[in-house]
């Protein structure tokens, strides 16, 4: 059972990109001396909510700092060149002697749709499947290279000088290449299916309701046991919010309180969610209708909050609703305010309390 840290990262708009790459940074070495596993950033160019242009140049000043395996959370592909996915990849996999998944999605930001032209959201995972495919098209061969996609192509058949190396699309550290890992957001996702049927890790979202990560188990089950497979936990990711105090009722009163991170956090998703009529996945219960949809009952369900005893409990109990699952991602917030103090003491007790006992407690019932 491995640990580690998901930041988008979502901050106020109105604090300063340099300030909230510090904070990024500082909470990522944090992560690091607690002997968190893995590092996944998010990718979003038209949010200043969301400030991270590019996790790789991100989590590259980090590289040399860490011993981290570091993750793209994730690389939305129709917004990008596969070429150029497949270079810079290839190279943060040789800075970081293949510490690296690669991390893929097609887009979950509106204004990123729009700003790429990428608003239909069939065509949004049609150009990832593509991408993909061609990416690993170019990481398999050597020039000269001649491949056609629908949307683009990857062709160097004039410029190319193989005692010099011209012509020659950089090859991942990691052979064949970097781990691959999808995410997964709706109950039956498509990318789960995918991801079963390509033998890539799947990543349950953190902004999903607990219901919803059953669904993501189903699925992976279904879809495996058509290939004769079992579901490997070691790749089936499960991101969550966690708040971890002395007492169930003081992690209760920081999750609620106006200036929890936690709060914010599932306010500004959950109302993105409601006017692009995507609450669903939020819902803690499926017939409920979105106006009976409280912010409260969000939270509730999506932070894993408590005392150490109590959040070891809920997921013990997660494990055994949805599946098995071998990896946690705690999400890591905003520190505005007492969030610094809140999360520093959820990341020290979730990584030297629970996750020691988690571990002892999966070992014991795996006999």
């Amino acid at each position: 059972m491995r640990l580690g840290l998901f930041m988008m990262p979502l901050h106020p708009p109105e604090r300063p990109m340099h300030e909230t790459l510090a904070e990024d940074t500082e909470k990522s070495l944090l992560a690091d001396r607690l002997g968190f596993d893995e590092l996944w950033v998010g990718e979003h160019f038209s949010a200043t909510s969301e400030p991270i242009a590019s996790p790789l140049m991100f989590m590259a000043a980090l590289a040399p700092r860490t011993r981290l395996t570091f993750a793209t959370g994730v690389i939305n592909l129709p917004n990008h060149h596969p070429a150029m996915v497949a270079a810079e990849v290839a190279q943060f996999d040789h800075m970081t002697e293949g510490r690296l998944i690669l991390g893929i999605g097609p887009g979950g930001l509106p204004s990123d749709w729009e700003l790429f032209g990428n608003t239909d959201a069939m065509q949004r995972g049609k150009r990832m499947l593509e991408a993909i495919d061609i990416i690993l098209e170019i990481w398999r061969q050597d020039p000269p290279y001649a491949i056609e996609g629908p949307t683009w192509s990857a062709r160097i058949s004039q410029a190319v000088i193989p005692e010099f190396g011209i012509g020659t699309m950089p090859k991942p550290f990691s052979r064949p290449h970097p781990p691959i890992a999808i995410t997964a957001r709706s109950a039956d996702s498509f990318g789960v299916r995918m991801a079963a049927e390509r033998g890539w890790g799947v990543v349950s979202a953190n902004f999903v309701a607990e219901r919803i990560l059953e669904g993501h188990g189903h699925t992976l089950r279904t879809a495996l046991a058509a290939k004769g497979r079992e579901v490997a936990g070691a790749d089936w990711r499960i991101a969550r919010n966690f708040c971890i105090a002395d007492t169930d009722a003081e992690a209760r009163d920081r999750i609620f309180n106006a200036a929890s991170a936690n709060r914010y956090y599932f306010h500004y998703l959950s109302t993105l969610a409601r006017r692009a009529g995507m609450l669903a996945t939020l819902k803690p219960s499926a017939g409920t209708p979105d106006e009976g949809v409280t912010l409260e009952a969000i939270i509730a369900d999506c932070v894993i909050a408590g005392s150490a005893q109590t959040v070891l409990d809920r997921l013990v109990a997660l494990r055994e609703r949805a599946g098995p699952f071998d990896h946690v991602l705690m999400a890591g917030l905003d520190w505005s305010g007492p969030n610094r103090a809140w999360e520093q003491e959820t990341m020290h007790r979730l990584a030297e309390e629970v996750m020691p006992r988690f571990r002892q407690h999966l070992a014991a019932t795996s006999r």
